[in-house]
């Protein structure tokens, strides 16, 4: 609902659709793959260590469109509002400064703060069913679901505050998930059998975007 460093925004309509009627994503960010289309609908569970992150969704479900429509305006080189609350101001702060990993205080050239509380107003309703978690992926239960895993990348990675990952054993425990599991990464990574999704343009040069897949 709001942008994030590594959000799948460009890439959710690219990704297989959900077989089950729940979806989990374990590093959920901001969670593009279940607000997919009609994803939302579904039975959704997220998890992340960031706190940040959950605590904004945790205000966000019970926020109603005028909270968010009624919180200010905010132009390039304008500091975000001291006297909001926590939550309404790393909202703002992730808005103001498109695609960081941890929320700003200055409004940048990358401020989208305008139309971004529009579309989250419009959404709300989308999450109030949803179950959002503070904690780690090992720390949830093998079930029969759509497992969306989307971790710090093995190459930008480190970018994240939350980016200690053993890859070796989140491998082990993608492979031991039950239902459909499908885990993002980049061409770069080598920690399971990555497959090529798409081609992933950015500013500077192309990357390529690939998961690993499969159905249990």
């Amino acid at each position: 609902m709001w942008s994030y460093f590594g959000s799948k925004s460009k890439n959710a309509k690219h990704y297989p659709p959900p077989i089950h009627d729940t979806i989990i994503e374990p590093f959920a960010g901001t969670a593009k793959y279940s607000l997919y289309r009609n994803n939302w609908e579904k039975n959704i569970i997220l998890v992340d260590a960031y706190e940040v992150i959950c605590r904004i969704w945790w205000y966000l479900q019970k926020a109603s469109p005028n909270d968010i429509l009624s919180l200010p305006d905010i132009s390039k080189g304008e500091l975000v509002p001291d006297y909001l609350c926590d939550e309404e101001k790393w909202l703002m702060g992730f808005c103001v400064n498109r695609g960081t990993t941890y929320p700003r205080k200055r409004a940048s050239n990358h401020n989208s703060w305008d139309r971004d509380k529009v579309r989250i107003a419009n959404n709300l309703h989308k999450i109030r069913h949803w179950k959002i978690i503070h904690g780690s992926y090992t720390d949830l239960e093998n079930q029969v679901a759509t497992w969306f895993i989307d971790p710090p990348y093995q190459e930008q990675g480190w970018q994240y505050k939350a980016n200690r990952i053993d890859y070796a054993a989140l491998a082990e425990w993608c492979k031991s998930r039950t239902g459909q599991v499908i885990v993002c990464e980049n061409s770069t990574a080598n920690w399971l059998d990555f497959k090529p999704l798409v081609p992933m343009k950015g500013t500077k040069y192309t990357t390529t975007e690939c998961i690993w897949y499969k159905e249990s």
